[in-house]
């Protein structure tokens, strides 16, 4: 399905000015994450021709059939995995993702710094936040936010940068986005990952750095091939 890159990332981009603007904020304290998962190479590729240089992707098995070989032409890209990581895939994850979005549990965190060690690579990562505490969504409890960053940032010197949420779809987003700024506040991480194509100017205006959109840049989603 083509898509028009450059007027998409236009419009989304004025809408996070105004939602900036609102907030007092200076725009340029947000990235954009272009999620482009279940979307082609070309598609990514015609964004990044228009201008938009952070992508964001679901599963590390989608990525690595997309993204190499765009990373190989484009040394300025940058790749975030923003859903769940399973302990299988971290070797791949830490080869391949500039950015791990997703850190949720000791045993990962444990993963991972064991990886990064080995590939001698020290990506940021955000820790993510079940803040609606939703049975079948990942992401570390509320209550259990500041020791996990203990044990990533202290103990095992992973680069935690923040933390990343993805509220209840039938819950007001404003609350999770206000709870995840006072934990992030309260362990000095200075990141939010938050807002997606439904809500990213409240987030913006709650304090996000990172807002997550996909079908108000993409369209509506393709069926995934991988």
């Amino acid at each position: 399905m083509s898509f028009d890159a450059a007027a998409n990332l236009a419009a989304i981009r004025a809408r996070i000015a105004a939602a900036a603007r609102q907030a007092g904020r200076d725009a340029a304290e947000v990235t954009l994450v272009a999620v482009s998962k279940t979307h082609g190479a070309e598609q990514v590729a015609a964004l990044y021709e228009a201008g938009q240089r952070v992508f964001g992707e679901n599963r590390v098995q989608e990525a690595q059939g997309k993204f190499p070989q765009l990373q190989q032409r484009h040394a300025d890209l940058r790749l975030h995995l923003i859903g769940p990581l399973q302990s299988n895939k971290v070797k791949e994850a830490v080869a391949l993702f500039d950015t791990i979005e997703t850190v949720d549990r000791p045993k990962l965190a444990q993963a991972l710094a064991r990886e990064m060690d080995r590939q001698g690579r020290r990506q940021d990562c955000f820790i993510q936040v079940n803040t609606g505490e939703e049975p079948q969504k990942a992401g570390v409890a509320p209550g259990d936010t500041d020791g996990l960053v203990r044990l990533c940032r202290d103990e095992l010197q992973l680069p935690v940068i923040g933390l990343m949420c993805i509220p209840p779809a039938d819950e007001e987003p404003a609350l999770h986005f206000a709870l995840l700024a006072k934990l992030a506040a309260r362990n000095g991480l200075g990141k939010l990952s938050m807002g997606m194509s439904g809500d990213f100017e409240t987030a913006i205006r709650l304090g996000a750095t990172h807002v997550r959109v996909g079908t108000a840049l993409f369209g509506a989603r393709a069926t995934a091939a991988i």
